[in-house]
């Protein structure tokens, strides 16, 4: 731990327990910030945390489940019950191709209705909920930062998982509502837009080689993202550095929506 960027500021990472989230969790920590690991799966946020925590670093875990409101005010109250303030919001957290055992990734013409309204929960619905209790704690300390991560698909037509698209459009109409609402009382809003990332989320698609080389060569950099690219990005705009950017959109995507 040897950055000061973030020091003495708080950091809420939802989906921290793997891929993009805990990318970010060790880089935060590692400028300096006090983190809470967020994760609907204890033992992956523990185990981050300790991780923190082994290389001299602070970090928290919590349980939350992002859908649920009781989850998301607790998670929220963990940060300033044990550190005080909450500086960043990294709404991370999220479901995609990784759940399909769970819920169906297709066309809405497929799709069943309580996937529908699952996925949505997840992906949109916990965005919101991170936002609604997040929002007051920043404005009352005097200003904030919160960075949500949606996805190419929010911003272009990606066939084959209607309700996960729907979800990430709709977090980037939060991102810029919440940006217009709340940037006069110094909370500053921006939505990341990933590409494909080699995370948990898409490895078992990629074990398709043939699938795999299809969203390699499509891409103008010819591969796929880090999930360490990604968790950069959200460092840069939860920043001082960053003190002028609201409202953002931001594909980091190796230029695959530039085509």
């Amino acid at each position: 731990m040897a950055g000061t960027q973030f020091e003495n500021k708080v950091v809420v990472v939802t989906g921290g327990g793997s891929g993009q989230g805990r990318a970010a969790v060790h880089q935060f920590a590692a400028e300096g910030a006090k983190v809470v690991v967020a994760d609907w799966n204890e033992d992956a946020a523990a185990a981050v945390a300790k991780e923190i925590l082994a290389q001299g670093g602070t970090a928290t875990p919590a349980r939350a489940d992002v859908s649920s409101e009781d989850d998301v005010r607790a998670m929220i109250e963990v940060a300033t019950s044990q550190y005080g303030r909450l500086d960043v919001l990294f709404n991370n957290a999220g479901v995609g191709f990784s759940a399909r055992n769970r819920f169906t990734m297709a066309s809405v013409v497929d799709t069943p209705v309580n996937d529908w309204d699952s996925i949505l929960a997840i992906n949109l619905r916990g965005a919101a909920l991170g936002c609604k209790y997040a929002i007051p704690v920043m404005v009352e300390q005097g200003g904030g930062a919160i960075v949500n991560n949606a996805s190419v698909n929010g911003i272009a037509a990606v066939l084959g998982a209607d309700a996960y698209t729907a979800a990430k459009g709709g977090v980037v109409a939060l991102t810029r509502v919440l940006a217009v609402e709340w940037g006069a009382k110094g909370v500053r809003v921006n939505c990341i837009c990933p590409g494909g990332i080699e995370t948990p989320m898409i490895a078992e698609v990629l074990q398709d080689e043939e699938y795999a080389k299809g969203l390699r060569d499509e891409n103008p950099m010819k591969r796929l993202g880090r999930p360490e690219e990604i968790a950069s990005v959200a460092l840069f705009l939860a920043s001082d550095a960053a003190s002028y950017v609201n409202g953002v959109i931001l594909p980091v995507d190796g230029g695959w929506t530039a085509r």
